[in-house]
């Protein structure tokens, strides 16, 4: 993460207050239309980090072939981690 954004945590709190903000509808138009911009800005920050994380994730539940482990309806498997000494 550099250091000129923020963690997930704080674009995500940062984006619900500007939502609040915009939903009061007391803000002039331009204000209104600065913080939409660094709404849509945080947002896409968000989206990012989430998609980053999913794809770390996937790559640790793949299987020996690399193929995505999978229970029997299909769905990601959820199997403990096992370690060398199990």
């Amino acid at each position: 993460m550099s250091k000129d954004q923020p963690s997930f945590e704080d674009a995500l709190k940062q984006l619900e207050e500007i939502v609040q903000k915009l939903e009061q509808g007391e803000l002039a138009l331009e204000k209104s239309l600065e913080l939409y911009e660094k709404g849509v800005k945080l947002s896409r920050l968000c989206h990012a980090k989430l998609e980053e994380a999913e794809g770390k994730i996937e790559m640790l539940i793949k299987d020996a072939k690399g193929d995505l482990a999978t229970d029997s309806q299909g769905q990601p498997q959820s199997r403990a981690f096992e370690t060398p000494d199990e």
